[in-house]
């Protein structure tokens, strides 16, 4: 019986071929995975006044979520191309009434905030330079159109989505949920008599109820952001029930917003995601990286079922389409 030999040279090329194609296909995988980047105010840290993230889909589509006090403005070099500015309310912090002009200043538990951005809004200001669509739901869409107008820029730049439907925008669909929190606009972003008459009476004007966002991206991760928010059936049946999101950004700060343990109860009763990002914890939560024994964040990652992964400023964590993350955390 007549045994064929292996051709040794075609072996090594098919060989090579298939170690071509591995490479390449892991390269593929990793190219569909959205990259998140927290921009606070300490390098590698997460620090009392930190909300912003930064998520790039696999496609290129990059969103800045809450920009607030922490992003050194338009120029700030972390921020690169944005497409999409989300705004859970219109409370200082998560708007922008003042900013940071460096990162490091100050105290990760008290950082320097010396740029006043009012009556415009961080938000605003970095929507006119990067020409992005600003996009909120409630009454706000109107209150940002008027900002983008009196900066010179494009009304229709500011885009409505409302509970129940849906918007996409550069290959990404965004809804909004309830919040249950307060949504004043302090009369500093206002001008004029009527900023005055409402700074007299101690009041603030209303743009309607605040929202949270649930974010579904082209490699299938959908994100439930909370914005500032307590407890609410919605979780469990519109954001956990409906649109199954696997991976939540909480806020745990406490007073303001669902504390460490009424938050472990959202993602562990209700939403029950894959992972989770801590955020809005209204304090010094790291030191060197770490977080530190004794804080909120320490007792949201010790209560919570699910991997709870900490946003340290400029630090990027990569997550697939199940709501794992794959690199960074």
């Amino acid at each position: 019986m007549n045994h064929l030999k292996p051709n040794i040279g075609l072996t090594s090329i098919l060989t090579g071929m298939i170690l071509s194609l591995g490479t390449v296909m892991s390269a593929s995988a990793d190219d569909h995975e959205v990259k998140i980047t927290p921009l606070g105010s300490h390098d590698g840290e997460f620090c009392s006044r930190d909300r912003a993230l930064v998520f790039e889909d696999p496609n290129g589509t990059r969103i800045l979520y809450d920009a607030g006090r922490t992003v050194a403005g338009p120029d700030d070099p972390r921020l690169g191309k944005i497409d999409v500015v989300l705004v859970s309310h219109m409370h200082g912090d998560h708007v922008g009434d003042r900013r940071i002009t460096k990162t490091n200043a100050g105290t990760c538990g008290s950082p320097d905030t010396p740029m006043v951005t009012l009556p415009q809004s961080n938000t605003v200001d970095i929507a006119l330079k990067k020409n992005s669509t600003i996009l909120t739901g409630s009454e706000m869409p109107a209150f940002f159109a008027a900002k983008l107008k009196n900066g010179g820029g494009d009304p229709s730049k500011s885009a409505l989505v409302r509970f129940g439907a849906d918007k996409t925008i550069g290959g990404v669909s965004f809804t909004t949920v309830p919040a249950v929190h307060s949504n004043g606009v302090a009369p500093g972003f206002l001008t004029g008599p009527l900023a005055e008459y409402l700074a007299a009476a101690g009041v603030g004007a209303s743009v309607g109820p605040p929202t949270g966002y649930v974010v579904t991206f082209s490699n299938g991760l959908v994100a439930y952001l909370s914005g500032d928010t307590g407890i609410t059936a919605e979780q469990q049946v519109v954001v956990g029930g409906h649109y199954k999101a696997n991976l939540v950004v909480m806020n745990i700060g406490d007073t303001y917003t669902t504390g460490p343990s009424q938050a472990a109860y959202v993602v562990n009763d209700l939403v029950k995601p894959a992972s989770v990002i801590a955020s809005h914890a209204n304090e010094a939560a790291t030191e060197n990286g770490k977080v530190i024994d004794g804080t909120r964040t320490a007792e949201f990652i010790e209560h919570a079922d699910m991997p709870v992964h900490v946003p340290l400023s400029g630090k990027t964590m990569a997550f697939g389409g199940d709501g794992s993350c794959t690199a960074g955390c």
